[in-house]
């Protein structure tokens, strides 16, 4: 609880002051420090400011003031020490240090559940609480630190090697030595400026939830442009380690750095570290412990020096804000405010316009900006940067000692290839070429073996169940449904695998390289080409992920086009209808699906940029980072998450989706006697199919193609479960002399088909019969499809609207605006397409 949410008359315990530098110091100077009683005397009229009594003492904090001290409450610390009276008698006879089983053990604010019914007092209820430091990790792009989140809270966080693969905040914990850790993982960003979204996400995290510690991951082999971070997180003045990540990678290029030094100078202390090894990590932790108890000598606060110039007009400004600090959020310090309102940062200003004195202040802004501009020629943000890195290479210069440099490195070597005007787009188009042809070719191995078990799983329940709606549910709408699209897990594990290990080793970041001329001429950055690669497993991540992109409008652009990317959602549907229809040629038509989907997204792009964004903002900027051989372990995981959440979604929307369909299709029920054609004609799911048919039907699909598409709106994957339950039936199998039952209810809801086989359809099938009734054959036996249909089908597939999830990403993203219009384009556009391609089709 906060201390602004007592009443008046009540009282509390302080646990923890939040904020930073001055404010913090401030207010524990006054008395509000850890384990103090604290009363609630008298609220003014207005409810601000209110009075407590503290030590003896009445003070008046502001309710914003008193919102950053964490308090107990007696009522609280009471529900503590009761559940510890509870224990006692509960479990008096078991053995154990409170007489606890050890298997009702949990952990909470670093304490086991036992642990909490030992509270003797307050005080130690009190000291558990305070136990809990909230840890915020920020860092460069490629410093390793969400390497260093997974180290630290052993979680699966996806460690990529390019700019932006965190594009949220995750959040992972760990007990160590008594204290729970609670660790943020911020997005990568180089400054606290307001210039990009990751940048405007980490400083609103710093000022809204006030991070105990903040963890700043520094590359140990690249110091004078990782510390540029480190010097704006020095100006918020919050408690914080610098982790020297990758620290291994210093020690063998030969160099040398004073670390302890360096550190005392920063007012920061220095841990080395190997994120990825997991060494260091119990020292980081250590370190992290002392600087939140306030035990670690090294942490103090610098004002770095920005010269005369800039200095004079800094204490102008700051001087007026230190005298109306009350007026100031209580976030950060005076001197940062004054720092952003000379650079002209417009989220600051955004947040001091609220201000009595925020009128003064602009002037005195405007006065000294003009001034610094004048006597140093440059713009004042370009000279803030100038002197913050003159500061950091004057710090280097005293603390780090150069190795030799390899005459050619193994990243300078590698990329005079990869990057090559000559061989770097045959190299990149081969590696294309191999992971397709590795997900479709390797997978089709294992993907034969869950068909036969999935085949084998339906058939013995088949066998075990009495006939009715329930063996029917579970055999044609779950198994049926859902087996439908789980054979297509391997080939998407493939894909993932090769997409994580280029991440991961830095490639990615050189294709967008050297696609960058490519894609300037589409019209958008070069930095949307991994979004666009990410787009191939799946639109939602890739849409996110074009964050990172400065420029709004290639940023805009680049999320609409995306849903274009053929995300691996629709591999099971390519891989049905192009190696049903297509056999001898499957491979030639999902290139060109992929082909066309890439060619449709480009004049899209070319579109927008002519007629809505004729003006790109910014310029193309890219790190491209040292080429590192990722660990199996981080590749793995990376992949194994993206097929959790595959799973996840085969035990959520596509079960869902699939029972639902089934139970379309089954009721209600005919007359046995009218077929099964007829059944599903007459089934709700039929008749939702008929009434759409008038729009399918110029494109050669009859009401059971238009259902499938219908279903495929929450997930593509629904598309191959609903034809799997649409034919499941084998309504269309050849005439034959006998009759067996499949489906429905004994007697006369029971769904009759004629057979050849002299016995019941469902008994003493051959291996070769089980492999014709596969949902291939079912459909090619139908004559619902013809190849021009068919790939009029596939084309509309491919391009029409995105599925619910990429919907909504984009509304997150860009605006339900455009999220709206994504939706009609690319249904407009899907059936227009669809239909040229169906009509050429004819001819052929």
């Amino acid at each position: 609880m906060r201390l602004s949410e007592l009443k008046t008359g009540e009282s509390a315990t302080i646990v923890k002051v939040m904020g930073h530098g001055g404010f913090r110091r401030r207010i524990m100077e006054m008395g509000f420090v850890r384990g103090q009683r604290v009363e609630v005397i008298l609220n003014a009229p207005l409810k601000d400011p209110i009075e407590y009594k503290i030590m003896g003492y009445d003070i008046s904090l502001r309710r914003s003031e008193a919102d950053m001290v964490v308090v107990l409450t007696d009522d609280e610390a009471g529900e503590y020490l009761a559940r510890r009276e509870r224990h006692r008698h509960q479990h008096h006879a078991h053995s154990g240090e409170c007489g606890c089983p050890a298997e009702i053990r949990t952990e909470e604010f670093g304490a086991t559940e036992s642990d909490e019914a030992c509270y003797a007092s307050i005080d130690e209820v009190v000291a558990r609480h305070s136990r809990t430091i909230a840890v915020a990790l920020v860092g460069n792009p490629n410093s390793g630190k969400t390497s260093l989140f997974n180290a630290i809270s052993g979680g699966h966080e996806h460690v990529g090697n390019y700019s932006g693969v965190t594009v949220g905040a995750k959040i992972g914990h760990r007990t160590y030595r008594g204290y729970r850790f609670e660790v943020t993982d911020l997005p990568g960003t180089y400054a606290l400026s307001a210039y990009t979204p990751e940048e405007r996400y980490v400083r609103h995290h710093l000022a809204t939830k006030t991070p105990d510690v903040v963890i700043n991951s520094v590359v140990a082999s690249n110091l004078e442009r990782n510390l540029y971070l480190t010097t704006e997180l020095i100006d918020i003045n919050p408690r914080m380690v610098v982790a020297l990540n990758m620290f291994d990678e210093l020690q063998d290029s030969g160099a040398k750095l004073d670390y302890d030094s360096l550190g005392r100078m920063l007012g920061v202390p220095m841990v080395p570290v190997e994120a990825r090894n997991n060494r260091g990590i119990e020292a980081l932790l250590d370190t992290v412990i002392d600087v939140f108890e306030n035990r670690d000598e090294r942490v103090r606060h610098i004002h770095i020096n920005m010269g005369p110039v800039i200095d004079e007009g800094l204490r102008k400004l700051n001087g007026d804000m230190s005298v109306f600090r009350d007026e100031l959020p209580k976030n950060f310090p005076p001197r940062y405010y004054a720092m952003k309102m000379l650079e002209g940062d417009r989220q600051a200003e955004e947040s001091l316009r609220g201000c009595e004195r925020y009128g003064v202040w602009a002037e005195i802004r405007d006065r000294e900006a003009r001034r610094i501009a004048g006597e140093l020629g440059e713009d004042v943000e370009t000279a803030f940067a100038n002197q913050k890195y003159g500061f950091i290479q004057g710090a280097l210069k005293e603390t780090f000692t150069p190795g030799r440099r390899e005459e050619v490195t193994t990243t300078a070597m590698i990329d005079t290839f990869v990057t090559h005007k000559l061989w770097g787009f045959p190299i990149f188009f081969a590696l294309m070429w191999l992971m397709f042809w590795c997900t479709f070719s390797l997978g089709a191995y294992p993907q034969e073996w869950i068909d036969a078990l999935v085949g084998w799983i339906g058939g013995a329940a088949d066998a075990l169940l009495p006939a009715g709606p329930l063996r029917d549910l579970l055999v044609d709408g779950v198994i049926g449904g859902v087996g439908a699209v789980i054979v297509f897990l391997p080939n998407i594990m493939i894909l993932y695998l090769f997409i994580s290990f280029m991440e991961d080793s830095g490639y990615l970041a050189r294709a967008a390289f050297i696609m960058d001329r490519v894609m300037h001429r589409i019209g958008v950055h070069g930095k949307s080409f991994i979004p666009l690669i990410m787009g191939f497993g799946c639109n939602v991540p890739a849409i996110m992920a074009c964050r990172t992109i400065e420029s709004r409008s290639s940023r805009l652009i680049t999320i609409l086009i995306t849903p274009f990317m053929s995300c691996s959602a629709r591999i099971p549907i390519y891989l049905l209808l192009a190696g049903t229809f297509f056999a001898a040629d499957a491979g030639t038509v999902m290139l060109g699906l992929y082909a066309l989907g890439i060619v449709l997204a480009v004049v899209t792009a070319r579109l927008m940029r002519r007629f809505l964004f004729p003006v790109d903002e910014t310029p193309f900027v890219m790190e491209l980072p040292p080429y590192r051989l990722p660990t199996w372990k981080t590749t793995l995981s990376h992949m194994w998450d993206k097929c959790a959440q595959y799973l996840k979604k085969m035990g959520g929307m596509i079960l869902i989706a699939s029972v639902i369909v089934w139970f379309l299709s089954y009721y209600p029920r005919t007359d046995a006697a009218a077929g099964t054609e007829a059944h599903y004609e007459n089934s709700y799911l039929g008749r939702l199919g008929k009434g759409c048919e008038p729009v399918f039907s110029p494109l050669g699909f009859n009401w059971k193609a238009g259902v499938s598409l219908l279903s495929g709106l929450p997930a593509k994957e629904i598309v191959v479960s609903t034809l799997g339950v649409l034919y499941s039936e084998g309504a269309a199998t050849a005439p034959a002399e006998e009759e067996a039952v499949i489906g429905g209810a004994d007697g006369a809801t029971e769904i009759i088909v004629k057979t050849d086989d002299p016995t019941p359809a469902k008994a003493f099938r051959t291996a070769e019969e089980e492999e014709a009734d596969s949902l291939s054959q079912r459909l090619l036996a139908s004559g619902d499809f013809t190849t021009a249909s068919a790939l009029a089908f596939l084309v509309f597939i491919l391009l029409y609207m995105p599925c619910i999830a990429t919907v909504a990403a984009i509304g997150a993203e860009a605006g339900w605006k455009w999220a709206a219009a994504s939706v009609v384009y690319n249904t407009m556009l899907a059936w227009f397409v669809a239909w040229i391609v169906y009509r050429i089709a004819l001819i052929f």
